[in-house]
């Protein structure tokens, strides 16, 4: 299971697979403001030229912040999200990033066992933070 950078051409399948599998969705044109953005890096899985996972990682100075994560509900629980974890990573690192941050949803337990599992620890809550009113756990891990 290889991945690759994100071509601006994979966008529209990307905010396809946004709609699909989140309430509050990145839309193309916050996905192309990512993507042209300069400090911003993605990586995704293909099946036979279908994406069915994806993450994005922006990069300033030695922090880097994981901006959104992905795998397509049918593939699921069979390595696809640690994969591009570990891409977005190494690019981080790679970027000269010395920690990363992420914010995910406290009621989305299988993604924060992963997260946990790839070494990242509670910082503290945002409340209110997602546009439906759910808090946000913010989690960090310390590279090198």
């Amino acid at each position: 299971m290889n991945g690759r950078s994100w071509q601006y051409a994979d966008l529209n399948a990307i905010a396809a697979l946004e709609a699909e599998n989140f309430s509050d969705p990145w839309n193309h044109r916050m996905l192309a403001d990512s993507f042209l953005s300069g400090n911003f890096y993605g990586s995704l899985l293909e099946e036979e030229g279908v994406i069915t996972a994806y993450g994005g990682v922006s990069v300033v100075l030695d922090e880097a912040e994981v901006q959104l994560i992905c795998t397509a509900e049918v593939y699921r629980r069979c390595g696809r999200g640690g994969k591009i974890l570990e891409d977005l990573l190494e690019i981080a690192e790679e970027k000269g990033a010395k920690r990363v941050f992420l914010e995910v949803r406290v009621s989305n337990a299988p993604a924060m066992s992963m997260y946990l599992k790839y070494g990242f620890c509670g910082l503290y809550a945002r409340s209110r933070y997602y546009s439906d009113g759910e808090d946000a756990l913010v989690m960090v891990k310390e590279l090198g």
